[in-house]
């Protein structure tokens, strides 16, 4: 399996939003689900960018380079309007925010590169500095670990063999953790992709847009979906509409990311309703369409906090 997810390869489907100012800390604060105000030098954060309803518009990869410098990793299919629609709250707060992919190279490291790179880094969203290079602890994949690697732009790339990055693409999805692309914008609460399970969510933060929401579908009961792995012998995308076959005429979810499998096939994340993950027929495109296998998220669910 080794040769499956080992080596580098340039992430250029992300780009990073750059927030600066003495108040850039209190204005993430106030815009995304997780808690930057305690945020330290030595981690990162998932977190999520709610409409006032909390459906994720996007999802970033959060880190400080100095209490008044943070970078947001993000899909860069989502980077201009999400740009555009973080600065209409900026307001009166001192802070700036800025398309500041150019300034930075972003590469992805599996297996032995990341584990000679970065051996100390030994939890998710854990962060060391390299050299010019912050380098987070990603989420591993069937066992492989992953780290993102985000230096300026002139900066050595980061030691290890080429991967392909259609294989990296693989081993995000394998690793459970959708990001926010724009086939799903505004698809999904936070926690129909696991996000308060991986570190995505922090309840005992301040408000920001779609708090109540959010909360109340942690608290109250009413989470209908979740997100699973799952297989297909066909090609699957992004946004791919899900049946079951106890009711074939209406979607009992959606892919959220899918990848070419190695061994043949496709596989994705799922997020559906919680019912049809325990058994039946699923799906991909119409109550006709190639069935998927089901599986858990490979990282337990957290109950209510």
């Amino acid at each position: 399996m080794t040769q499956l997810l080992n080596g580098v390869t340039l992430l250029s489907h992300l780009g990073i939003i750059g927030v600066a100012g003495d108040d850039a800390t209190s204005f993430l604060q106030n815009q995304l689900t997780q808690d930057f105000a305690l945020l330290g030098l030595s981690e990162a954060r998932l977190a999520a960018f709610c409409t006032a309803k909390g459906r994720m518009q996007a999802s970033f990869v959060g880190f400080k380079r100095s209490h008044t410098d943070i970078l947001l990793v993000v899909s860069r299919d989502i980077l201009a309007p999400t740009l555009k629609r973080m600065s209409m709250f900026v307001l009166r707060a001192k802070a700036k925010l800025r398309d500041a992919t150019a300034e930075f190279e972003l590469y992805g490291l599996a297996g032995e590169p990341a584990v000679k790179l970065a051996p100390n880094l030994q939890e998710p969203w854990s962060k060391t500095e390299i050299g010019n290079a912050s380098v987070i602890r990603l989420y591993s994949a069937d066992g492989h670990r992953r780290c993102l690697w985000v230096a300026p732009a002139g900066e050595p790339a980061p030691a290890g063999p080429a991967l392909d990055r259609e294989r990296w693409l693989w081993g995000e999805v394998r690793s459970g953790i959708a990001p926010i692309t724009a086939p799903i914008v505004e698809a999904f609460v936070p926690q129909m992709l696991n996000y308060e399970s991986v570190g995505g969510v922090n309840f005992k933060k301040g408000c920001y847009p779609g708090q109540e929401v959010v909360a109340r579908s942690q608290f109250r009961g009413t989470l209908k979906r979740r997100a699973y792995l799952a297989h297909s012998p066909a090609s699957l995308q992004a946004g791919q509409e899900l049946f079951h076959e106890s009711d074939a005429g209406q979607p009992c979810g959606l892919v959220a990311q899918a990848a070419a499998a190695p061994a043949g096939g496709w596989d994705a994340i799922v997020s559906i309703q919680i019912p049809a993950s325990e058994g039946g027929r699923v799906t991909s495109g119409g109550a006709a369409g190639p069935v998927l296998s089901v599986m858990p998220p490979p990282y337990p669910l957290v109950a209510d906090v």
